[in-house]
């Protein structure tokens, strides 16, 4: 996490002259004990899914089953939110199909018919998908503007309540060939940030490790050893490191909850670049304990440190507009909310008995492992009976942003997989309307680009073939202007509902002052412009890819900027700025003079080298901090769990990596202590290890050969014992000849 200071570098890396970071030293030599509790076996079973959704479905309608007693009695959010929805749908149909006819009447007949009706289709897609996005931002804006709404769940209504000693909760984060410096740095001050609250006693956190490297297997024992001695944890912060890495983040999860999960009564699912305060964690808890309907509370997290360009371009917007939208969602969703999979709380129950995960039947992108399975749990949480909040106004809960394009656009892919994979899914019987609309949405949020991409491909063509541009249309008919523009300032109004909402609730002097304030909102409305069309032909590639059963591969996402150079640049995004220029010109060649309507998406196109390079890096994004341009809140008063971050970054000493297993009796000690199995071998189990020992010693072990042994205590004793002549291991009585 880059919090204004140069954090620690990857493992045994060299350390920049610039940063202060504590020489390496010999770990306190731990106790050999397991890193994780005693099993509490629990089952967490996986449903299967429909095969015929859609019979299951009008089974339903018809009344072939019939629904539970009492089933039809609403509480009263209930009833705000169905008028709400109900007004939500009449303000985005009827809008919808209005400006759908009057372009159909601005669209004429000189095109073809099937070109006609082709873009009228997707123009009524588009005109719905904005006119959501604008009421959503509007309500947003109405709410914010008369401080909250009076149905969502209140913070205010549980400060001071006292917490049942039996809420016992499990702080958990997953993490995969993370950097170790920054995950720990997080989860060191979110600990200590909870101790100070006084309520530790009731909190356990999960380390879960997926990785895969052997030099940051050996980092994050090192560091969790660390960790515990520095905050007194042992007993109450475990780590566990898993050999076989199986459906991803939410199979880690699910293996917690098979092994331990019957020992909390919540969760609080965290990321590797999470962070919370302890305030934050026990308002959550004291709100699962006031609503015991509810199965999860998903916080708002804040987007913080970043520091180049592009990452404090999102943070600035995240913070800006995306509480607005926030908010706005919270209006129309209330009690079937969203679950983003992070900085949230989990009632672990019924998360154990209702959503388990399936395998997605069939070949190819679609199926398989579910992905996205955040979107998948609230929904089955909400058909187990339980509901789902999101409480946008409980502060202290953080997380970062991509820290360059590139790397965004690597996270869409794998989001943009797991939603179009989820849609599968928007039949499955049970499930609310309000979840199946969300599943919708966020395949949609995908296809939008395609959509964009051929609606303006076929205005062009329109140019090109019939020398009819739409711009020619809307200027030859009022009604279609007003109409074009109108939609465009659709999708700017919610920007500046969200700069009016600072100004009325007077915070315009958190974000640097009035001016500055409105100078960075028109700086990252401007980047975001040219941005956009980046984004619509890289998301109209996966959609393409995904639709034809090309896998996209599962990557954890570099944390710190480390720059996108310009080959890189330049191969990802040359042949987007050729094509841009064939575009240009084919409309000019016919049209010369009418094609100005296409500048802001080509020279997007254009420039997307030059702003990958110049977004991934932080010299930029510190001097627009210096010029107070782009602030958030936290950097003019930065809380004190995160300053507690940036001070831990900058006092991490470098960490062991897999060598110093062989070496480092501290080192190998720990590595047998976290490993879970037994020290002792016999027979072909101590054959087998003798020879990965020895074939340690004399050559380069592959990774998974290094990982095997890193998880084989008794082959690490006797490395250590063969690799140093003249030492012995720390207990030699657990070395047995085969």
């Amino acid at each position: 996490m880059e919090l204004s200071a140069a954090g620690s570098r990857a493992v045994s890396e060299p350390v920049a002259s610039n940063t202060t970071v504590a020489p390496a030293r010999p770990l306190a030599t731990p106790t050999l004990t397991a890193s994780y509790p005693p099993l509490a076996r629990g089952s967490m079973v996986a449903r299967p899914w429909e095969q015929r959704p859609l019979r299951a479905l009008l089974r339903r309608i018809r009344g072939a089953q019939s629904p539970a007693p009492g089933a039809e009695t609403l509480l009263p959010w209930q009833k705000v939110a169905r008028r709400r929805r109900l007004a939500l749908a009449w303000l985005v149909v009827l809008p919808a199909l209005f400006a759908t006819h009057i372009f159909a009447d601005g669209l004429g007949t000189d095109t073809s018919e099937w070109m006609g009706w082709l873009q009228l289709g997707l123009f009524g897609a588009l005109s719905a998908w904005v006119l959501a996005g604008f009421w959503t931002g509007l309500m947003g804006f109405i709410t914010l503007a008369r401080g909250g709404d009076p149905v969502g769940l209140s913070v205010a209504e549980v400060q001071g309540r006292p917490i049942d000693p039996r809420a016992r909760t499990a702080i958990v984060m997953p993490i995969c060939n993370e950097h170790v410096p920054t995950v720990f740095a997080g989860l060191r001050s979110t600990c200590e940030s909870l101790a100070a609250t006084g309520a530790m006693k009731l909190f356990d956190f999960f380390i879960l490790s997926d990785t895969n490297d052997p030099d940051l297997r050996t980092a994050e024992a090192a560091a969790w050893n660390d960790l515990v001695e520095a905050t007194g944890g042992r007993g109450r912060i475990f780590y566990r490191w898993r050999p076989l890495r199986t459906r991803r983040k939410a199979g880690n999860v699910a293996d917690f909850c098979r092994r331990w999960g019957r020992k909390y009564r919540y969760m609080v699912v965290l990321d590797a670049d999470s962070v919370m305060s302890g305030d934050c964690l026990t308002t959550l808890v004291r709100l699962m304990e006031a609503h015991p309907d509810t199965g999860i509370i998903q916080t708002a997290p804040k987007a913080v440190g970043s520091e180049t360009l592009h990452a404090r371009v999102q943070q600035f917007a995240a913070r800006v507009t995306g509480t607005l939208f926030s908010v706005g969602m919270q209006y129309w969703q209330l009690g079937e909310s969203h679950y983003w999979g992070h900085n949230a709380i989990i009632r672990v129950q019924p998360f154990m008995q209702h959503c388990g995960l399936a395998r997605l039947p069939g070949r190819g992108a679609l199926a398989g492992e579910v992905m996205s399975h955040d979107f998948i749990e609230a929904a089955l949480m909400r058909r187990a009976g339980y509901q789902v909040w999101l409480v946008p106004d409980l502060e202290g809960s953080y997380e970062q942003v991509p820290p360059d394009l590139l790397t965004e656009l690597q996270r869409d892919r794998r989001w943009c997989q797991g939603n179009l994979q989820n849609f599968r899914l928007f039949l499955e019987p049970g499930l609310h309307p309000v979840h199946r609309a969300m599943l919708g949405a966020g395949a949609f949020a995908y296809l939008a680009a395609p959509v964009w991409l051929t609606f303006t491909l076929l205005a062009t063509l329109g140019a090109t073939l019939y020398a009819t541009p739409l711009t020619l249309a809307a200027l030859s008919n009022p009604s279609l202007l007003i109409l074009l523009v109108t939609m465009a300032a659709l999708l700017i109004v919610p920007k500046i509902l969200a700069i009016a909402a600072l100004f009325l609730r007077n915070e315009q002097h958190q974000y640097g002052g009035a001016a500055r304030l409105i100078g960075s909102a028109i700086l990252e409305f401007s980047i975001s412009t040219l941005y956009a069309p980046i984004r619509m032909v890289f998301h109209t590639r996966f959609v393409l890819a995904i639709l034809s059963g090309r896998h996209g591969g599962w990557h954890s996402p570099p944390r710190e900027g480390s720059g996108t150079p310009w080959s890189e640049a330049l191969r990802r995004h040359g042949v987007h700025a050729a094509l841009a220029v064939l575009w240009f010109v084919a409309v000019l060649d016919t049209e010369a003079g009418r094609a100005w309507w296409l500048l802001p998406l080509l020279s997007g196109l254009l420039l997307a080298a030059p702003l990958s390079v110049l977004g991934s890096g932080s010299a930029f994004g510190r001097r627009l901090r210096k010029l107070g341009l782009l602030l958030i809140p936290e950097e003019r008063w930065t809380p004190d769990v995160l300053r507690q971050v940036r001070r831990h970054l900058l006092r991490t000493p470098l960490l062991p990596s897999f060598a110093r297993a062989m070496f480092e009796p501290s080192v190998n000690f720990l590595l047998r202590s976290t490993s879970g199995r037994s020290a002792q071998a016999w027979g072909m189990k101590a054959t087998r290890a003798h020879d990965r020992v020895y074939a340690a010693l004399g050559t380069e072990l592959p990774s998974a050969e290094r990982l095997r042994l890193l998880n084989d205590p008794y082959a690490l004793a006797l490395l250590y014992r063969l690799s140093t002549a003249d030492a012995k291991p720390p207990e030699p009585e657990l070395l047995r000849a085969a």
